[in-house]
């Protein structure tokens, strides 16, 4: 639910899934899906308007419910906000289900289990709780979970319907982040003129006095430029999508200053560099799809982790049959 562009599909994949259902209502988002995934299983459309009884059977019901209701960045509404309501619609899917799935994944942002003193992550939990799960959950931030040099935390929900495979799934282990921004980062090379800033630019002086770094990303804030010293980028935002000044800086080895492209953007969330971006699309679309995206290496592993422990109950049963035939 609430596909995307399919990161979230892409880390399970990468884990052994197989994707027999997916959603997403953003017509250009669907683009790039399918772009990337065919049109086998995309339903294009507002979820609320779907017959939930129309989704085939699942093992995992993975969802990336729309986050603006509980971001810092926004209003902070939560249920009030109709975004906020979208929740819902996952527990709608479920219980459709003939036979509810074994597992589910919610992501969203950090601010989740803060936002109104907790009240609605206690909303959340309890209505997935009162579908039979039992539910673990942790935040990941994705230079610490998922080797990508992007400062960017997020919540993680798992549930499983059987307790004792809830208590046996672990959420993966921090491990060093060995990639840094320059392995991603293209400094060498001129590229479209489009993504640089110029001595035309009412901001170019303020840029040029506080862009001296060739190993970490700026950021334009009108009336200062901030540096991120930690050699990572911050966090990538659905706002990248609605102008320039959003998008972080970079100073190349000819002392150029630019934007973060929309492929070196998808490439801080993980994604592989045969992902293809559709032709003709605007960087506009291309942006927000990559801040409204999540960090794929980090779903690989907390994929792995749920299918590990899903599989235990196969691979007993297997060994039971083997039996019965000796």
């Amino acid at each position: 639910m609430f596909a995307g562009i399919g990161g979230t599909c892409l880390g399970f994949k990468q884990a052994g899934a197989e994707i027999v259902w997916a959603n997403e209502m953003d017509k250009n988002a669907c683009i790039t899906y399918r772009e990337n995934f065919g049109d086998d299983y995309l339903q294009e459309g507002d979820i609320t308007q779907i017959d939930k009884k129309t989704i085939p059977e699942l093992d995992i019901l993975i969802a990336g419910f729309p986050c603006q209701a509980f971001s810092v960045a926004g209003h902070r509404k939560g249920f009030e906000d109709d975004r906020g309501n979208v929740f819902f619609q996952v527990i709608d899917v479920i219980e459709a289900q003939k036979e509810k799935p074994k597992a589910i994944m919610l992501e969203n942002v950090k601010n989740l289990v803060g936002h109104d003193k907790g009240n609605t992550f206690k909303v959340i939990k309890k209505a997935l709780e009162d579908q039979g799960y039992t539910i673990k959950y942790k935040v990941l931030n994705s230079m610490e979970y998922g080797n990508v040099p992007q400062n960017r935390e997020r919540i993680y929900v798992v549930g499983f319907l059987d307790s004792k495979k809830a208590e046996a799934f672990e959420f993966p282990q921090s491990i060093p982040l060995t990639n840094n921004l320059n392995s991603i980062v293209d400094r060498v090379s001129k590229l479209e003129d489009k993504y640089y800033y110029t001595e035309a630019s009412k901001y170019y002086e303020m840029l040029q006095e506080s862009m001296t770094s060739y190993d970490t990303t700026y950021q334009l804030r009108r009336v200062y430029v901030r540096e991120n010293k930690s050699n990572v980028c911050p966090t990538l935002t659905a706002n990248m999508g609605t102008g320039g000044h959003n998008v972080p800086l970079i100073l190349d080895h000819n002392n150029r200053i630019r934007k973060l492209t929309p492929k070196e953007c998808l490439q801080l969330q993980g994604f592989p560099e045969d992902y293809r971006l559709p032709e003709n699309m605007a960087n506009s679309h291309l942006y927000k799809q990559s801040g409204n995206s999540v960090t794929v290496p980090v779903i690989r592993r907390i994929a792995t982790n749920i299918i590990k422990v899903l599989d235990e109950e196969k691979n007993v049963q297997d060994e039971l049959i083997e039996v019965q035939h000796a």
